[in-house]
């Protein structure tokens, strides 16, 4: 089949890669080039360095007008594929096709719809999210469900990890999803119970709360874990007021009559251990501003740590 594939990040470009093995992408829609890192270099999205590299027609759009729509009509395609695309594509766009558009969302809709289900569902300590091929409609990820394969989070799973097993999944899932479309098999349903949505994260989303049980406190880690992270700041000692990033921790069953953000024990082989408003968190691995990863027994010995400190 002749396919538009509409894409960005750069995991967008592992399904676009699996595509082009047996299909014909007969162009690539994608975001404009963007000032990244502190280089502030001007980066293109990986799926247009891979369409340069395998002679793919590419299109960075910023407005879907009458130009680019006029464009991609000509392509005359048998159907469009999303992943990560990041902008929302207008009804005009997605019924181009001769089988229209469909997403590749990481989760089970109607849940989590929006740009960050994977790390939400992380945060809310969810036990299973899925996989939805959808067809695109005008709403929000509102679109008929095609397929739905589910995906078990482990108790260990970040974002990173849970992120490679929905990339797995969902390579299969749109392959799948192209079969039944090509052989003419295809059949959807209305996406049915309450929905819920998640929008882009913010790094101050990062901040620790402490009167937050230690759970809802890694869960939080898990959900944020490869950007922005989590952090807090010494509200006493020698370091008051310097950040802290937490960089690996662990949920432990004490509670004792500090406040929370209070640190209740100091162990030069494990770490340190910061009541929160349930329970403990140990502190494994950190990083203080400006400085490189360090190990919680390390900054301990660096930093003198004791219990007589507090974390805000």
């Amino acid at each position: 089949m002749k396919i538009i594939f509409f894409g960005t990040s750069s995991i967008s470009k592992v399904f676009l890669q699996n595509i082009d093995k047996k299909h014909k992408v007969v162009c690539v829609v994608t975001k404009t080039d963007k000032f990244v890192n502190r280089g502030n270099k001007l980066t293109p999205p990986a799926v247009k360095v891979y369409a340069i590299e395998n002679n793919i027609d590419c299109i960075q759009i910023e407005k879907f007008d009458d130009e680019n729509f006029n464009k991609l009509k000509a392509y005359n395609a048998d159907a469009g594929v999303v992943v990560s695309y990041g902008k929302i594509i207008p009804e005009r766009i997605f019924l181009l096709p001769k089988y229209k558009c469909f997403n590749v969302h990481f989760s089970k809709l109607p849940k989590y719809r929006g740009a960050s289900p994977v790390q939400q569902a992380l945060i809310d300590g969810q036990k299973q999210t899925a996989v939805t091929s959808f067809f695109i409609e005008k709403g929000l990820d509102t679109g008929d469900i095609i397929l739905q394969d589910l995906v078990d989070i482990e108790e260990n799973d970040t974002s990173d990890t849970l992120f490679q097993k929905l990339i797995s999944c969902g390579i299969n899932t749109m392959n799948k999803t192209l079969d039944l479309i090509e052989t003419g098999k295809v059949n959807y349903f209305k996406q049915e119970g309450e929905p819920s949505f998640c929008s882009v994260f913010k790094k101050e989303d990062g901040k620790i709360n402490w009167n937050k049980s230690a759970t809802e406190i890694k869960n939080l880690f898990r959900g944020l874990f490869l950007w922005p992270g989590i952090y807090c700041f010494f509200a006493t000692g020698k370091l008051q007021g310097k950040l802290l990033k937490i960089i690996d921790c662990e949920v432990v069953n004490i509670n004792s009559n500090k406040e929370p953000g209070s640190i209740v024990s100091v162990d030069k082989n494990l770490g340190f251990t910061v009541q929160c408003g349930k329970d403990s968190l140990l502190l494994k691995k950190v990083q203080l501003e400006s400085k490189a990863k360090m190990s919680s027994c390390d900054f301990i010995n660096g930093y003198k740590l004791t219990t007589a400190d507090k974390l805000d």
